[in-house]
């Protein structure tokens, strides 16, 4: 969209987001989200270029805001409060070199997932999310979610560094076993408080009841088979906790609860269902078994010991049953 502005004329703010506010309800039947989205983005442009424009100008800014939200409330009626049009310059500041807005302009997320994102400073992780929110189509509870559940900093913590970089371009890259494992898996939503006693049956049972949010907090590609899944062999019965298939592995990842601190007697008991699936239900044409020991707490010493050097199946990661502490994960990855 062609920019007018030549001068500091304030009418002439006024009169070009007036016009792109008629052009785009003008499209609003068909395209509403996206063509409002685009707009209000338009208008935080518009906004952010006559405040820098000459010198001085920034001190003159809430005194435009409020003369241009006096015109546009009694053109257009609500919406354009002197609050709302800060929050349009804000949004248009913060993602400017957006990966959706207006370049592609099929995969503008809503005003409100634009409005979450504004809110992150650092840039990589606010791409990052950007991202994953269009190609997982996340809701914006969805998307407030997984910031407030720290899934970047997990992400990066759980990567080399060379893989960090690409996640604030492409977003998480499902290529290898690895990369499905977070450290730590966030289970906050199943509403288990972090003191009380509790069996690994219950933990089973809210997981089930809120397996929807589950599979999200897994991430990409997750399909659920079954729980508590029966293997028999020399007339012996193992119950398998949570049957999974990752689609873009084209593999089943086999999940073991555990409410205590890992044990290696749980790895071998995963080896041996993941040797089960590998030898007796798995086809020719899908990948190799993954499986994880989802537990409270674990020794990665001890992990390391118990599991072959070039292991590419079995893992180990913690859960937490509430959000954890972003401005330590930071940390971390700064010592990274």
């Amino acid at each position: 969209m062609k920019n007018n502005l030549t001068s500091l004329n304030e009418d002439n703010l006024i009169a070009n987001v007036i016009l792109l506010l008629e052009n785009g309800r003008s499209a609003v039947v068909t395209q509403t989200n996206s063509i409002m989205t685009l707009t209000y983005f338009e208008i935080g442009k518009y906004i952010v270029e006559f405040e820098q424009q000459g010198k001085n100008r920034a001190e003159y800014s809430k005194k435009i805001l409020k003369n241009l939200s006096e015109k546009l409330t009694q053109k257009f009626g609500k919406g354009f409060s002197v609050d709302n049009l800060e929050r349009m310059r804000r949004v248009y500041k913060k993602l400017q070199n957006s990966a959706t807005v207006l370049r592609n302009s099929d995969k503008v997320l809503s005003w409100s997932h634009y409005l979450l994102l504004s809110r992150i400073d650092n840039e990589l992780e606010r791409n990052f999310y950007e991202i994953e929110a269009h190609q997982q189509r996340w809701s914006v509870r969805e998307l407030e979610r997984q910031f407030n559940s720290s899934l970047y900093e997990r992400l990066v913590l759980s990567k080399n560094k060379e893989n960090i970089l690409a996640l604030s371009k492409e977003g998480q890259i499902i290529e290898k076993p690895e990369d499905l494992i977070k450290e730590p898996y966030i289970l906050e939503f199943l509403g288990l408080e972090e003191k009380s006693e509790f069996a690994e049956t219950e933990l089973e049972s809210a997981i089930i009841a809120k397996i929807e949010k589950f599979m999200m907090e897994l991430g990409k590609g997750f399909l659920f088979e079954s729980r508590q899944k029966r293997i028999t062999f020399d007339e012996d019965h193992y119950y398998i906790d949570l049957v999974l298939y990752n689609r873009i592995l084209k593999c089943f990842v086999l999940i073991d609860l555990k409410i205590g601190k890992l044990k290696h007697q749980d790895l071998g008991q995963m080896q041996m269902y993941v040797n089960y699936y590998d030898r007796f239900v798995k086809m020719e044409d899908e990948n190799p078994t993954i499986g994880i020991v989802l537990c409270k707490d674990k020794s990665n010493a001890l992990v390391e010991i118990t599991l072959p050097k070039d292991n590419n199946q079995i893992f180990a990661a913690k859960y937490l049953l509430y959000l954890p502490d972003k401005e330590e994960l930071k940390r971390q990855i700064e010592n990274m």
